[in-house]
């Protein structure tokens, strides 16, 4: 069940206040998992809400949303057939895992609720596929937060939902719980093949789970990509930067090199001010400069994430810290250390011109 989202636009208060939603053009293919990221404040978690129909969209423009060939713009939430999974889980604590999961289904119309057969069947089938069968009987204080997480998503599945709904699902739960969840998630949804939407503001997660990922900022879409193409291909400024660390060089270039102090790199720039991006990985550090980049910092903090060793540096040149991350193999070569000099050369770096469409060179260093 594919959606499709046309004009639609959201203002809170009085007419002429900031809109939440500028108006917005969407469209989810069938089986698609989708991921709405973006900061605080961006729309995601309104856009969402008028998805699932706990919020109405704005007359003007007229905007419509369908779920497949079915116009549900102006369907009640209960008739939308959606599922929905809220971040701070939402069961009901006087109930057992099973009653939780089958509240939906027993107060279905009379003429629409299954048997009590049926309901327990599909109860057990969930909790099966959630990995929570032994715990039926149990009450959600006894449950960790990633097991109340997984009832709650099997209470949504429960009335076989054509679309799936998540708020920020896994926000509650600490690191490990998290990618476990995230991990288990994506495993079921393609097993099941279901159409899901799904809020956070965490970039990892939205990178690693979705098929595509919409970028929102002030009540716009910014960009819209798998996630792969996202990264590698940012589409202007704010996308960048929103994704992952970003190290800031600012100078004057003169003569082919942009100088700031002591530092100089050589580009092939407009003479002037310019100010150049660089990710993390894209810096090597070495004891001494080369003849394109002189670049000296001094190390600041040193910590080893898995595969990586990620390095904190200062210098009095630069506004701000800078990141690299560098391969055990260099970490140990170098025996870097708090307090060690040493120096940065970039192996590629991003300009954004005026109008924020990025320009990704090589480094001559």
């Amino acid at each position: 069940m594919g959606i499709r989202l046309s004009q639609i636009a959201k203002t809170y208060g009085r007419p002429g206040t900031p809109r939440a939603l500028e108006p917005i053009d969407l469209e989810i293919a069938s089986g698609e998992l989708v991921g709405l990221l973006g900061p605080s404040g961006s729309g995601k978690t309104t856009l969402l809400r008028i998805i699932a129909g706990l919020e109405q969209a704005d007359r003007d423009p007229a905007g419509t949303i369908h779920f497949g060939s079915r116009d549900v713009t102006e369907v009640h939430v209960r008739d939308r057939r959606i599922g929905f999974v809220f971040q701070h889980y939402a069961l009901f604590k006087h109930m057992t895992v099973f009653d939780n999961v089958a509240f939906g289904l027993t107060v279905q119309p009379r003429g629409q609720r299954p048997s009590s057969g049926e309901i327990r069947a599909r109860v057990h089938q969930l909790l099966e596929m959630v990995q929570l069968e032994r715990f039926a009987q149990r009450y959600p204080a006894e449950l960790s937060g990633g097991q109340q997480q997984r009832v709650s998503l099997a209470r949504a599945l429960a009335l076989r939902p054509e679309v799936l709904l998540l708020d920020e699902p896994f926000g509650a739960l600490d690191a490990k719980v998290r990618q476990d969840l995230r991990r288990w998630l994506r495993h079921l949804h393609d097993e099941l093949n279901f159409t899901s939407v799904f809020v956070t503001h965490d970039q990892e997660e939205a990178l690693e789970l979705s098929d595509r990922v919409v970028v929102m900022s002030d009540g716009r879409i910014e960009q819209i990509d798998a996630p792969a193409a996202l990264y590698r291909a940012p589409a202007n400024r704010f996308v960048f930067e929103f994704l992952g660390d970003v190290n800031r060089l600012e100078g004057e270039v003169r003569d082919g090199a942009l100088t700031c102090g002591e530092a100089r790199l050589a580009v092939d720039l407009p003479e002037g001010p310019q100010e150049l991006l660089l990710r993390p990985h894209e810096l090597s550090l070495e004891a001494a400069p080369s003849a394109a980049a002189h670049l000296p910092m001094t190390v600041t903090a040193v910590v080893p994430v898995g595969a990586e060793v990620r390095v904190e540096l200062a210098a009095d040149w630069l506004a701000e810290p800078w990141l690299a991350t560098i391969g055990h193999g260099d970490f140990e070569r170098l025996d870097v250390r708090r307090g060690q000099r040493l120096y940065a050369l970039p192996q590629r770096w991003h300009r954004f011109a005026a109008e924020g469409r990025p320009a990704t060179q090589p480094s001559l260093a």
